[in-house]
């Protein structure tokens, strides 16, 4: 065998490892290309119930929105209505109210007077400022009762 016919040899024995390395890496890349291919068929079939159940899902939320939007303009329309019921009720009572206050006081505070001005009765008690909702002691009296004292 000459030289040339031995390199001839092992370029045929080259080339045949060559072949069988690409037969075999294509047998592999045809086998994952099929698993892929496999693996997106299924989850196609799966991702069209889930997008429908999640466009059922879309449309339910959107109805409740729709539910609360028209609640909230309720509430607020109620709101407003007491807000006016309110106001309409001060105007008219309050007026009224406050007379009847301001005469029922001056009422207590006539007859009081007569009473602490009754002979056989002590000196007079110490006398209050009504003041919306409270009651203080007037300054102007506890100034006075303070002179008398010292």
């Amino acid at each position: 065998m000459s030289g040339g016919e031995v390199a001839g040899i092992l370029v045929a024995v080259f080339w045949a490892i060559l072949v069988s390395f690409l037969a075999v890496a294509l047998a592999r890349l045809a086998q994952t290309l099929r698993a892929t291919t496999k693996l997106v068929a299924d989850v196609t079939d799966q991702a069209v119930p889930l997008l429908a159940d999640a466009s059922s899902a879309v449309r339910s939320a959107q109805t409740q929105i729709d539910r609360v939007d028209a609640i909230a303009s309720d509430v607020q329309e109620v709101t407003s209505n007491a807000s006016a019921l309110s106001t309409t009720v001060a105007s008219t009572f309050g007026g009224p109210l406050v007379k009847v206050a301001a005469f029922g006081y001056g009422v207590r505070r006539a007859i009081g007077g007569r009473k602490e001005d009754a002979p056989g009765k002590p000196g007079r008690a110490s006398r209050r400022t009504v003041i919306v909702g409270r009651t203080v002691p007037s300054a102007r009296r506890e100034r006075r009762g303070r002179g008398k004292k010292d």
